[in-house]
């Protein structure tokens, strides 16, 4: 594999920054070593690693500009598929198990009849869109391509990050803990998720759409024992959803969903500020498990009569809601 050869290459010409190139190999070896204890073939695999790297650099040449809806590319290339391709060998599917999928036959009645599904859900991996369309491809391939991801800004700013973002469609929010890196942004970011809530609100308006959400702004993270915990999800997002979405002209279903992605890319230990995070790729199995839908106005606590502990039990009954499908993986 010329994989060593054409990343020294590009840091060589300029057009790959060394830590950057430094990054990317470290994915590769670790990408190719579990390939190679899942006793896959990794010649086969080659390409599509190649293709990667190419990638990467025409996005540094290049800089694509992702408005604030962006709608998955499929054309000239498919970046969609691209990102199904990197991520199918590490998924052991054997093992990997979708729970409840009688929600999903629920959820294809409702978006037939033009109405809206919003999935409130843990995010544990830079590639959790690439693992929920891999496990749905074969009975639910028409969610899998229909799902909106709401996005932060990193995936549209990280080189190595952007590949698989432009085969997403993604509603792009700045998240509360990035708004004010760096401070000089952030009116700017404050702007754009304005844009961005109301292009929400079109698309909800619209109805027929699936959206797939993270509350609790991040990916989860493993505890002092080491154990991955569902990180808490934030009051105030899920009310900014409940509220654009009862404002909309078409009926929105909120359901539960918890994923377990963990081991596929795990985030590092802390959130880091600056792009060119490690990345370290294992074969391992994913699973997923929807919840039944979310009564979003009776729920313990509801009874709340300050409108800040209102939201905040909302938010609470929500998070355990996903823990609780949370724990069938562990089970």
């Amino acid at each position: 594999m010329d994989l060593k050869k054409n990343i020294d290459r590009y840091v060589h010409e300029g057009k790959l920054p060394k830590k950057l190139g430094d990054c990317l190999q470290k994915f590769f070896d670790s990408y190719v070593e579990a390939l190679r204890q899942n006793k896959t073939n990794i010649a086969t695999h080659a390409p599509i690693l190649n293709q990667f790297l190419e990638l990467i650099v025409e996005e540094l040449q290049n800089p694509s500009k992702f408005e604030a809806y962006h709608e998955r590319i499929t054309a000239p290339f498919d970046f969609y598929q691209f990102g199904l391709d990197l991520i199918r060998p590490l998924v052991i599917f054997e093992e990997s198990k979708v729970y409840n999928s009688e929600q999903l036959d629920k959820m294809t009645d409702q978006l037939a009849k033009g109405e809206n599904v919003i999935l409130l859900a843990n995010h544990q991996t830079e590639p959790d869109p690439q693992a929920i369309a891999l496990l749905l491809e074969k009975n639910y391939n028409f969610l899998a391509k229909s799902m909106i991801f709401i996005a932060g800004d990193r995936v549209i700013s990280d080189p190595l990050a952007i590949p698989f973002s432009k085969g997403c469609n993604l509603l792009c929010i700045f998240s509360k803990k990035h708004i004010d890196n760096p401070p000089e942004r952030k009116s700017d970011k404050l702007l754009h998720n304005k844009k961005a809530m109301h292009l929400l609100g079109t698309l909800l308006s619209s109805g027929g759409k699936i959206i797939y959400v993270a509350p609790s702004g991040g990916r989860d993270r493993p505890n002092k024992n080491g154990k991955v915990e569902v990180a808490n999800f934030d009051p105030q997002s899920i009310e900014m959803f409940r509220l654009i979405a009862r404002q909309s002209q078409c009926h929105c279903h909120f359901y539960p969903l918890a994923l377990a992605t963990y081991n596929l890319l795990p985030p590092p230990s802390s959130i880091e500020k600056e792009l060119g995070e490690r990345r370290h790729a294992q074969c391992t199995p994913i699973h997923l498990s929807f919840g039944n839908e979310i009564d979003m106005e009776n729920f313990p606590g509801s009874e709340c009569i300050d409108k800040h502990e209102l939201r905040k039990k909302r938010a609470e009954h929500i998070w355990k809601l996903v823990v609780d499908e949370y724990q069938r993986f562990n089970a």
